[in-house]
């Protein structure tokens, strides 16, 4: 299994991670071909060199095209979704160009060239749910609004790859879900201004389609930063992290990074929270690739989102595991039993209890349950619902585990299946499963050791030894 680890330390946006994952080696052509199967605007995708603070990382160039009379160049440096409103009003009889810049939300800067002859207005409207990222956009967007409820059925509809929409919908669920709740509305009803609406489209979309592109099965995100400062939206100010993303980012853990500016977006939150299946540091795994991916902004650091490519098949297989444990000395025997049987109903990789000795030489029994880390909160609060201890321990182990795959093999009871133990390739055990053995044992009324020992010489005769 492929692992993707984000390391978060400058921060993380959409083109960022876009353009990090491109430079890990996700196929563009692939990314774009699939985008183009979709409803949105006409678009160019590209990425560019550049450098940021002596670290050479791939930088997002996402034109939009439509044929006009005119052609707008507008660099965003502003990466989230508020309600601001502007009202530009040009008449011009001369070739002239300006540039200005509106420091609201967060700093961006818009830069326009005209060339024309006549009077003309723009009125922008940008809802509180869209995200401007660090793009350019060449050709000027008609100003409507998309639902988030129209996104979703979008991608539903879609001919993406499963995995792509179940990642994409994911993501864009917890932007519209954030947007809801801090503007007290149902999140389908959440509108996505056309500009903002096709940049985070793409974005979200183009990343789980590199994420497919790499095939990875498992993301890691480490703490995130957000920044510090303030914004100003049509409310008034306020701080940064701004509402939205700091919706998204509950239950996420931040990184203190103490930098003025907005270092987190939402549709960066929102990856973080919806895709991650942990939160940490790098793995102590061996790296297959780096990429980097390039923000427009510039800080007095490297203003880059790294992405760490992991091959878990070709490490060794030494992986993180929560050990769990309380003790009890007023549980009876059969409500072990019960608790046995939920604790691994909840997924948990083993339990086993230990008798032992507790205070005033009382006998108890030692509860020791070994789980994934995302599983551990909830066995956690199942030890404390289900048992009578008033407190759960919890230590963070690594395991090393042979590689395993199942194999079916012909013994003098029929097919009987096997597990079978490898380490770099090579065969180091061979392990009939239980269930298998015992019902053989009981269909032929042969002792269950005679099975076990009829299906290892079996197995090693056919599979190796």
């Amino acid at each position: 299994m492929k692992i993707l680890f984000l390391d978060c330390q400058s921060g993380i946006s959409g083109d960022m991670t876009l353009s990090a994952l491109i430079d890990l080696g996700a196929n563009i052509n692939y990314i774009r071909e699939q985008l183009k199967g979709l409803p949105i605007d006409s678009f160019s995708l590209d990425v560019k060199q550049v450098d940021k603070r002596g670290i050479s990382a791939k930088l997002l160039d996402l034109r939009f095209m439509e044929s006009t009379s005119e052609e707008h160049d507008h660099q965003h440096t502003y990466e989230h979704s508020h309600d601001h409103s502007h009202e530009h009003s040009h008449e011009h009889s001369h070739e002239h160009s300006h540039e200005h810049s509106h420091e609201h939300s967060h700093e961006h800067s818009h830069e326009h060239s005209h060339e024309h002859s006549h009077e003309h207005s723009h009125e922008h409207t940008h809802d509180h749910s869209h995200e401007l990222e660090d793009h350019t956009h060449d050709g000027h967007h008609h100003h409507s609004h998309r639902k988030a409820a129209t996104i979703l059925d979008m991608i539903k509809n879609s001919e993406l790859p499963v995995r792509v929409k179940e990642r994409s919908l994911a993501v864009f669920q917890v932007i519209a879900e954030a947007e809801g709740k801090v503007h007290g509305m149902d999140p389908k009803d959440v509108h996505f201004h056309e500009v903002g609406a096709m940049d985070s489209i793409i974005d979200v979309i183009g990343v789980c389609l590199a994420l497919e592109s790499l095939d990875i099965g498992k993301i890691i995100a480490s703490p995130v930063p957000t920044g510090y400062g303030k914004i100003m939206i049509a409310h008034g100010l306020y701080p940064i992290p701004a509402p939205a993303t700091a919706e998204i980012l509950k239950g996420v853990p931040l990184a203190d990074f103490h930098v003025k500016g907005e270092l987190t977006t939402p549709t960066g939150a929102g990856f973080v929270k919806a895709l991650s299946d942990e939160f940490g540091y790098m793995p102590a795994l061996v790296i297959e690739n780096i990429g980097y991916g390039a923000g427009k902004k510039d800080f007095e650091h490297p203003n880059v989102l790294r992405a760490v490519l992991f091959n878990e098949e070709k490490a060794s297989q030494r992986e993180k595991i929560i050990v769990l444990e309380c003790q009890l000395d007023d549980f009876t025997g059969e409500a072990l039993g019960y608790t046995m049987e939920k604790v691994l109903a909840e997924g948990a990789l083993d339990v086993y209890f230990t008798p032992v000795s507790m205070k005033k030489s009382r006998p108890g029994t030692l509860i020791t349950v070994l789980t994934k880390p995302e599983k551990s909160l909830a066995l956690e609060k199942l030890l404390l619902r289900e048992t009578s201890t008033f407190g759960v321990r919890k230590s963070e182990w690594s395991r090393r585990i042979l590689e395993r795959e199942f194999r079916s093999v012909e013994t003098a009871y029929g097919k009987v299946t096997v597990k079978v133990g490898k380490l770099e390739g090579e065969i180091m055990k061979i392990s009939p499963e239980y269930e298998d053995v015992k019902r053989v044992a009981s269909q032929y009324e042969v002792p269950i050791v005679d099975v076990y020992l009829s299906v290892q010489q079996a197995a090693r005769e056919q599979v190796g030894n």
